[in-house]
């Protein structure tokens, strides 16, 4: 999961995108989730963010958040932050593969990094430096911003305790 900001100047934003928390009295900015409310930890992490930056900002940043569906449709968060439809995108990279395979990458895949193997491959391993050029095309800067990890099996209304129970079974 990571953060996608839009690389241009917003409604409130200062020239270059960059925050304007210096050069306007305050600035709002919105934040599209791909995921739903009901995914309380996932988007949860988005508003702690969101909190945290404006309480460091003395209240003149505030990020809201708006579940998948609120302003734009889930899988379509990397389309607005480009457009600017919306000044932060709240997404997962595996979303977009369609647009570019790589982008994968910014996030864990099966038989792929741990959650800490990840963290540590973006931030101290290069892998910010790789990824940063594949979103810089859809107009961009992509920040990690917490971690679920592989998912490993899925999310079932049964249990699930043989290959025959996975009969008919949607999974993604």
């Amino acid at each position: 999961m990571g953060l996608l900001g839009a690389c241009q100047g917003g409604e409130g934003g200062a020239p270059g995108g960059a925050p304007a928390v210096h050069t306007a009295k305050n600035v709002s900015w919105r934040i599209a989730s791909s995921f739903p409310r009901s995914l309380d930890t996932i988007i949860g992490g988005a508003e702690a963010l969101a909190k945290r930056i404006e309480g460091l900002s003395e209240g003149r940043f505030r990020l809201r958040v708006y579940s998948e569906g609120e302003l734009v449709p889930g899988l379509e968060v990397l389309d607005a932050a480009e457009q600017g439809t919306v000044q932060v995108g709240h997404t997962a990279g595996y979303y977009f593969t369609g647009k570019n395979p790589a982008l994968a990458f910014d996030t864990c895949v099966p038989f792929g990094l741990t959650s800490r193997q990840q963290t540590a491959w973006l931030t101290e391993g290069g892998g910010l430096d790789l990824l940063r050029p594949l979103f810089a095309d859809f107009n961009v800067l992509n920040f990690p911003a917490g971690n679920t990890g592989v998912q490993m099996g899925g999310w079932f209304k049964r249990e699930i305790q043989s290959v025959e129970d996975l009969k008919g079974l949607k999974m993604r």
